[in-house]
């Protein structure tokens, strides 16, 4: 494709000390990709730091609660300032990460577009029932929501998001472009330059290990993985599990401890996508036991790797594993024992090795970057939709 000039498009990622290893992920990933395009693209990745405000203030700077209010301030103060005055140095602006939408505010919402990864940020506004908070909370949640509402563009992981936006009238279905995600070349069957996995897993001894890959969140279920391990080892002695990604609250350090179970846990520190790819080949199965997702990256890395995967039973993971993932009740702790019971003895089998990596491969993040540039391109260029990209694809 030709064009005068490259669509000069600014990339609004999250601070990294926000400590989102799913969106850091999505945001670099797209950046390369679409870095990989200038003919198409001159992109720039913006991303600020947190403000040290209220974590520079004597007694309660070492606070969570100073961690917190330092990322409000740029959430809603300096984020948006910044944006405010780049809105004339480029044609178009992404936001990476919806928890960011209040950004539009400051921007051309006619040339901006969100990248909406779920409903869990607006949910105390749009389904107050089910998820109450206080109102100064849902004010700010308010704030963001009415940011999605008026953007140009809003991108979707899945058709269940798709589906709950519409559903909750956030976004007409003419604003909304689907574009999952993609896997990682890290994440692959063969192993990666770099992989400490080994290492990592040494504790254990060789022992066969189930794998939990996210953050120690509500939605994420932990208390149903360890309720589940719990009663496996009881059949299996030998299991293990290897939890990564998730700091445990007092309620799940207790649990863990009334079950009896610390010793078969390990948690290791935060490692690098080369060694957690190791980590998912060398797992006997990866456990996805969350009662919401927007999509659920670790089902399709570790499809990548070959691995098998057990997971909830949610429209947006059977969207996401198709065939090739096994699937329980949402926090059925029952029917997770009964079901991981059956596949350790092997009185019931996985969906194929052959099956899964098929699977995977549906998703890349090449596909990702065409996607969202090309929304950008028909919104912006007259005449784009009768042209083909660059590669000769639609």
């Amino acid at each position: 494709m030709s064009m005068a000039s490259p669509l000069k498009l600014a990339l609004l990622m999250d601070p990294r000390e926000e400590g989102w290893p799913s969106m850091d992920l999505v945001g670099e990933a797209l950046l390369e990709g679409l870095s990989a395009r200038p003919q198409e693209v001159a992109v720039t990745g913006v991303r600020p730091s947190l403000h040290r405000v209220v974590r520079h203030l004597p007694k309660v700077g070492s606070r969570n609660a100073a961690f917190n209010a330092d990322r409000l301030l740029t959430r809603f103060g300096a984020y948006p300032l910044r944006a405010l005055l780049a809105r004339s140095r480029y044609e178009a602006f992404h936001v990476v990460d919806h928890t960011y939408a209040q950004l539009v505010h400051a921007l051309p919402a006619g040339r901006t577009g969100v990248y909406c990864h779920d409903i869990d940020a607006f949910r105390s506004v749009l389904e107050p029932a089910r998820e109450p908070r206080p109102a100064w909370f849902r004010g700010m949640a308010r704030v963001t929501l009415r940011g999605l509402e008026r953007a140009a563009i809003v991108f979707h992981s899945t058709q269940a998001v798709r589906t709950q936006l519409l559903a909750h009238g956030v976004v007409d279905a003419e604003r909304l472009v689907w574009a999952p995600y993609g896997v990682s070349p890290e994440y692959r069957p063969e192993p990666s330059p770099g992989d400490a996995s080994e290492a990592i897993l040494a504790p254990l001894g060789g022992r066969p290990f189930l794998l939990h890959v996210s953050s120690a969140i509500p939605r994420k279920r932990l208390d149903v993985l360890f309720d589940v391990f719990a009663a496996l080892r009881a059949r299996h002695p030998e299991l293990r599990l290897v939890q990564q990604g998730g700091a445990l609250t007092p309620a799940q350090r207790e649990q863990v401890a009334r079950l009896g179970i610390g010793d078969a846990l390990l948690q290791p520190p935060k490692v690098d996508r080369a060694t957690l790819a190791g980590m998912y080949r060398r797992a006997w199965a990866v456990l996805v036991p969350s009662e919401a997702e927007g999509f659920g990256l670790p089902v399709i890395e570790a499809l990548a790797c070959g691995a098998r995967v057990i997971a909830s039973g949610l429209d947006v993971l059977k969207e996401v594993g198709g065939e090739a993932c096994t699937y329980c009740p949402v926090a059925q702790v029952d029917a997770w024992v009964e079901t991981l019971d059956a596949l350790l003895s092997e009185r019931q089998q996985s969906p194929s090795r052959e099956a899964r990596l098929a699977r995977a491969s549906r998703f890349t993040w090449e596909a990702h970057a065409r996607t969202v540039l090309e929304a950008y391109l028909h919104l912006l260029r007259p005449g784009f939709s009768k042209r083909e990209t660059k590669d000769g694809t639609r």
